[in-house]
Formats: structure tokens, C-alpha cells, sequence
């Protein structure tokens, strides 16, 4: 069954829902969204019989804005306490302790940030909330002297941004400090099975313009990137799994993989694929399958089949965030036609309402490998040159 909550359901994923006859749980905001006489709604009783009776029962939600639900109402089951394990930042970090003993991290009151004492702090190093969301309050910290001054920025940003989100998906009380990994940085969309086995449903690397950009703004996917990155991920993923104990259970990790080839993970979204539909959806226009279904079926990808005749071809995810330095009502337009002319093959165009929370959008773009200037341009802009005055 699905758990449908916003801020976004993509036309995908609702298509998804009516095509596959998935139940979703009848919720203020899926009652909203869904037409009852097209889609299979059944009601919040109903969903925890369903689970009572059969505690194998595969749950996927699409945002994180769930998680208040899945406490209230599943408490008998392990979902909340591995929700925890992973949004917890200083738990999931505690988790993997031992795997990782050097690995330096610490977690610091966001009340005690401005007279925290970084002095015997590893440099460079991290600071972004124990419980986060895209690349809200994330700063990298080179210096001693840099530290007033990103204290100062995470300050403003929280100021912003807390209300967007409920507490369980983006809480500004606590912060962790920990150890900059150098490396390349990938997300994955994956599952475990009844077994404990982890699928890989998709792999994207995340572009980044200089090693001080902490955003989410270009993730990438294509044959050279799943098939180099298959085997080792999934041995990670398989030892992370038997650490966490997760059984039937939808995630997306993030992880980095350093100079020594050694993977890093940096965090695992639970029980969902990547944020306001974004890295599932993609998976289709790359790899032409439906991850979603894929979960609910169990169906594990056969990926020589799927990246037959994908040579030479990059799909990618671009996350228009507010980066123009002026808050969202502050802009009266924002030109979409003249973003869109920048890429040669535009997929999809996804458009937010700015005004209500910090991003413009999302677009998905197929490039060929060999001219991936059109990405490097997107990475660097602030996107202040599509304000329309």
C-alpha cells in the first residue's frame, strides 16, 4: 500500500497508483488529491488491520511529511523505530560506529552553536541538522574563523525554512558536526526484500560545482554510473542492512566513496525513494522501468536487459532551488521557457510554487555524455538571470 503526503504527488506516481490498483491510505491529503471512484482509498482502521493481520505488508510513502502518521498509527510495528535509527543523524552515525571507528562526528544543541567550542574539531567537517531534508542548513567548515559566520547563515536559513516541514522531517533543536569525506557522492534507490536482501533500483551521482556546494541541484544517472557502482554498492548496502536489521523496506541512501575506493554513507531516507518524486520518477525516463511497482512487487531490475542501446547517454534530475539570494515573494516571475532553452532535450518540466517554499522546480534532461556543458551551466548558476522583473 501507499502513503500519500505533501508537499508533491507527481502525475507518475498517481498514474502509478491507478494503473497497478495500488491501496492508498485515505488521508485528508490523499482524499484531496485522488479521485475516489478511480483509486482504491481505504481507510486509516483499515491500513493497520491490513498491517495487524499480515506485518510483512510493504508500505511505500512518497515524502516524509508521513513519518507523523506511521508513529501514530504503527506503533506495532518496527517502521518507527528504524524511521528513527536513519532521520536521526547522531543515532545512524552511533549505529555504524563500529564499521567506521574514525570516523569523527558530534552532535551539538542548535542553542549552543554560537558558543560551541570547534577548536579540537577534525577540519574540514560538516554541520547540517540531525534531522534534515534536501541541503537545508548544511554548511562545509574549512576554518576556525569561518565558524561565526556559517553559525550566522545557519541561523537565517532556519528562520526560513522551519514551518515548511513537520519536526520528524526537518528539526532544527539538534545539529551534527562530522568528519568531510573527499570523494565522489552517489544517491541510491534501493529496498530490502522479506530476507534482508538489498535490490538496487537506481544509482545517480550527485554534481557539485566547487567543494564548498553543500546543494542538491544536479543528480546524474546512466549506464557507465550503474554498472561501475553495482557490486560494491550492493556489498555495502547488504552490510548496512544486517547492522539496521531491515526487512521489506524502501530507502534512499546517500553515501560517498573516497580516494581508497572505501564507502561512506552519509545518510538513508526511510521508506521512500528520493524527495517530492524526484529520483524515482527519473529511473523511468533512464532506465524505462517503474521502481515503485518494483517495490510493491518485489521485481528485482535485470540491468543488462535495461541499459541495452544507453551508451553515451546521461539522464539527470535538476533541482531548481531559490539560490537568487531574494526570498520567494520577493520575485514576481521566474522565466521557465528560457531555463528549458538551455538544455537539448528537456524531459520534463516540474514547477513549485516559489513563494511557498524555496525552490523554483525540478526539471529532468537527457544529455549526451560528451556535451554536458548544459549541466556544468545549471550547477553554477544562481538562476538569478530567469527573474523576471
Amino acid at each position: 500500500m501507499i502513503l500519500l503526503e505533501g508537499p508533491y504527488v507527481s502525475d507518475f506516481l498517481k498514474q502509478t497508483i491507478e494503473n497497478y490498483q495500488i491501496p492508498v491510505i485515505d488521508t485528508s491529503f490523499s482524499a484531496k488529491i485522488l479521485n475516489e471512484k478511480e483509486h482504491q482509498l481505504i481507510s486509516t482502521a483499515d491500513a493497520v488491520k491490513r498491517i495487524e493481520r499480515n506485518p510483512e505488508q510493504l508500505i511505500y510513502t512518497n515524502s516524509e511529511n508521513s513519518i507523523h502518521w506511521v508513529e501514530q498509527h504503527l506503533p506495532f510495528t518496527s517502521f518507527p523505530e528504524k524511521i528513527n535509527l536513519f532521520k536521526n543523524k547522531v543515532r545512524f552515525r552511533e549505529l555504524l560506529q563500529d564499521k567506521y571507528p574514525e570516523y569523527f562526528f558530534q552532535g551539538i544543541p542548535f542553542h549552543e552553536l554560537s558558543t560551541a567550542d570547534i577548536s579540537g574539531f577534525t577540519f574540514p567537517f560538516i554541520i547540517k541538522p540531525a534531522v534534515g531534508f534536501f541541503s537545508m542548513g548544511v554548511y562545509k567548515v574549512d576554518k576556525l574563523e569561518e565558524w561565526p559566520n556559517i553559525v550566522e547563515k545557519i541561523t537565517e536559513e532556519v528562520n526560513v525554512v522551519q514551518g515548511l516541514y513537520p519536526k520528524e522531517v526537518f528539526d532544527s533543536t539538534e545539529f551534527i558536526a562530522e568528519e568531510c569525506i573527499d570523494g565522489t557522492e552517489y544517491a541510491i534507490d534501493c529496498y530490502y526484500n522479506a530476507d534482508g536482501k538489498p535490490v538496487l533500483l537506481n544509482i545517480m551521482k550527485h554534481l557539485f560545482s566547487s567543494d564548498k556546494d553543500m546543494s542538491d541541484r544536479v543528480y546524474i544517472t546512466s549506464k557507465e554510473i550503474i554498472l561501475s557502482n553495482l557490486d560494491s554498492m550492493g556489498d555495502f548496502l547488504k552490510e548496512m542492512g544486517v547492522s539496521a536489521g531491515v526487512r521489506n523496506f524502501a530507502a534512499h541512501v546517500e553515501v560517498r566513496i573516497d580516494g581508497d575506493g572505501r564507502i561512506v554513507p552519509i545518510e538513508v531516507n526511510p521508506m521512500r525513494f528520493g524527495g517530492w518524486c524526484t529520483t524515482p520518477d527519473l529511473a523511468w525516463y533512464a532506465h524505462g522501468f517503474n521502481i515503485y511497482e518494483y517495490f510493491l512487487t518485489q521485481k528485482e531490475p535485470d540491468w543488462n536487459q535495461l541499459l541495452t542501446n544507453k551508451d553515451g547517454q546521461v539522464f539527470s534530475v535538476v533541482v531548481l532551488d531559490n539560490s537568487t539570494g531574494k526570498e520567494g515573494k520577493q520575485i514576481p516571475e521566474f522565466d521557465y521557457d528560457r531555463l528549458l532553452k538551455n538544455f537539448e532535450k528537456p524531459l520534463e518540466l516540474r514547477k513549485v510554487d516559489y513563494r511557498s517554499y524555496p525552490l523554483f522546480g525540478f526539471v529532468f534532461a537527457q544529455t549526451k555524455s560528451n556535451q554536458m556543458e548544459e549541466l556544468t551551466r545549471i550547477l553554477k548558476s544562481d538562476l538569478s538571470e530567469y527573474i523576471l522583473n
